[in-house]
């Protein structure tokens, strides 16, 4: 009698009891949380939107006013307020006065500034000649005069004035803290070797900061720098919200009045400023890496420049305090009235040539995308949205997004600006695809051809420059007020960063991968989808959550042009006290906001960039 062995189940066979459940894949899950939102939509739409009228304030945003009214009772009897926050506004309010008197409004009854218009064009130009050089200089003789000509050149000056002081403060408090940082463990870990041909040397802490550390990390110092700058013009022109003194302020009385023309005028200021702040920093940045790695500042005929430029600067000032006509500047040539006429004349042609053609994509994005995805959003049951969001998370990142997606919904639920939150979010998703679209196609373009990048990159950088307040102009002059303005202006301000991030990854795929792929006979249409864009993916992912952020952050901006939702809400408690807090609340609900698309985007694409 023979008796056989049972052979044990392989690994690639198990046993039938122990066989899972294969689970639906990723796209019959969309697909199901999708069609259970329309038919929860079809069931309850309109009802349990916590739609809340715009005069009307929760208990939340009282306790906000309420928080508001009580510091600025305490800003007389506090200590903290008194001494300590109220000295630091103290100093920063009397250095920027003393400098608005010193070289742009005068006080009263002085009738001009401590230096004239003739002193403080020398005066900066021979500064941007010291730090930059010959062509900064001449950079900035360009753009002082234009501030002048288009009749704005206090404005720019005071524009300018809260740029700087903006800045230094940063880079008090932003250095210090970066040398903390990076002085910390783990940093440490990545570039002790580096400190250790010092260490040996006997070198103290204080002289490896000031030899070493500091001059190796000169590139990003003068990088960071030149971001910052960039940031605190952007966020000197809004500041026009809270009455700050700058050219943000006509350009917002200008929008408010729908004046293109002076709105166009003072905003090629802005534009201008920005261009001769952003070159005349990298410019300073490169001339100091060149000195850096040479030894050498320019040689004797420099030092002889530099001599000459210093005397003739003090001439100037000189000059400019003892004569009226070269302290105040002069008001003709006026190139900017003039300039604001034409322009409002050539807007009003063009708008009249092109609005058919605008309201129809104006009308064809509303009717075919814009409400319906607001009615779906705006119109859901809070509930059922919350319920569909939460799926969403689950099904792209797994439980970590999931539970920052609760968070982020019970902290708009708190703010009472539920279906306010929704009417932003519809505005940015359609914003981002619009950005993502054509980042894939213009990236994609610039990273495979070197003379796409050449002639692109420039109006990318320029674009990437201009500060945000300005892009509301042409838009609102196209296509005029309304959330798809508020859209235009989010994805003229995005696209720029997300086609860069693009063409700089298709440009960092490994030649050799491409090389074997054209040598199989691959089309170009097969290159970009099947070997570029794959293995550029990281980039990609980078660049669509760049690009919501950018898009995001516009949501307050575009509230000035009728776009609604929240951006509506914070700009009114600017200028309302009364609803104070309730702008409040709609700033933390943009900020809930961002964190949930944002986490979102960016655990999604870490679990199927590994799949």
């Amino acid at each position: 009698m023979t008796t056989t062995l049972e052979r044990p189940p392989t690994t690639s066979e198990p046993p039938p009891e122990r066989r899972t459940v294969r689970m639906p894949g990723v796209r019959w899950q969309l697909l199901a949380v999708f069609v259970v939102w329309l038919l929860g939509w079809v069931l309850w739409r309109g009802r349990a939107t916590l739609e809340l009228p715009g005069a009307d304030l929760t208990n939340f945003q009282l306790w906000l006013n309420s928080v508001r009214d009580a510091f600025d009772a305490a800003r007389a009897d506090s200590f903290f307020f008194e001494y300590i926050i109220g000295g630091i506004s103290t100093v920063i309010d009397t250095t920027v006065e003393w400098l608005r008197e010193l070289i742009s409004q005068p006080a009263f009854p002085r009738p001009v500034p401590e230096i004239g218009w003739l002193g403080v064009i020398a005066l900066f130009t021979w500064v941007a000649f010291a730090l930059a050089g010959v062509r900064s200089a001449v950079l900035v003789l360009a753009g002082l005069l234009a501030f002048g000509f288009l009749g704005y050149w206090a404005d720019s000056l005071d524009t300018l004035i809260v740029t700087s002081v903006a800045v230094f403060v940063c880079v008090i408090i932003g250095i210090p803290l970066g040398i903390w940082m990076a002085r910390s463990t783990r940093a440490n870990a990545a570039i002790t070797p580096v400190l250790d041909a010092v260490r040996s040397m006997g070198s103290s802490r204080m002289q490896i900061l000031r030899k070493v550390q500091l001059p190796m990390a000169r590139r990003t110092i003068i990088v960071g720098l030149n971001q910052c700058t960039m940031a605190a013009l952007a966020m000197a022109t809004i500041a026009a919200l809270i009455n700050g003194p700058g050219l943000g302020q006509p350009v917002a009385q200008a929008l408010q009045s729908l004046d293109i023309g002076n709105a166009f005028v003072s905003g090629i200021a802005i534009v201008i400023m920005a261009i001769v702040l952003d070159r005349v920093t990298t410019a300073t940045g490169e001339r100091s890496e060149v000195v850096a790695r040479t030894g050498k500042g320019g040689g004797r005929n420099r030092r002889i420049a530099l001599i000459a430029g210093g005397v003739v600067t003090i001439i100037c000032i000189y000059l400019s305090r003892t004569w009226l006509q070269l302290a105040e500047f002069p008001d003709q040539p006026d190139l900017g009235t003039p300039l604001a006429a034409g322009v409002s004349a050539f807007t009003d042609w063009f708008v009249s040539v092109v609005s058919g053609f605008t309201g129809a994509i104006t009308n064809l994005v509303s009717n075919l995308l814009l409400n319906p995805l607001q009615s779906l959003l705006a119109d859901s049951p809070w509930w059922l949205i919350a319920l569909v969001l939460l799926a969403l998370s689950y099904i792209l990142g797994g439980w970590r997004p999931t539970v920052i997606t609760l968070v982020c919904e019970l902290v708009i639920l708190g703010t009472g600006l539920w279906n306010e939150s929704m009417k932003t979010l519809t505005t940015t998703l359609v914003a981002t695809l619009a950005v993502i679209v054509t980042a894939m196609v213009i990236g994609v373009w610039m990273g495979r051809s070197r003379r796409a990048d050449t002639m692109v990159r420039p109006f990318l950088d320029a674009f990437q420059t201009i500060p945000p307040f300005v892009y509301l102009v042409p838009a609102l002059a196209l296509f005029g007020t309304g959330r798809f303005t508020a859209i235009v202006a989010a994805f003229a301000y995005g696209v720029p960063v997300a086609c860069k991030l693009i063409a700089d990854g298709i440009r960092g795929v490994s030649p050799t991968s491409v090389e074997a792929a054209r040598a199989s006979g691959t089309t170009a249409w097969q290159m970009i989808s099947k070997v570029q864009l794959p293995m550029a993916k990281a980039a990609v992912v980078l660049a669509s959550n760049q690009g919501l952020l950018y898009v995001l952050s516009m949501v307050v901006i575009g509230g000035l042009v009728g776009g609604g939702g929240l951006g509506y809400y914070v700009v009114a408690g600017f200028s309302q006290s009364q609803l104070f807090g309730k702008g409040l609340a709609a700033g933390i609900a943009i900020t809930a906001l961002g964190v949930m698309l944002d986490r979102n985007a960016q655990y999604a694409a870490a679990r199927y960039g590994r799949r």
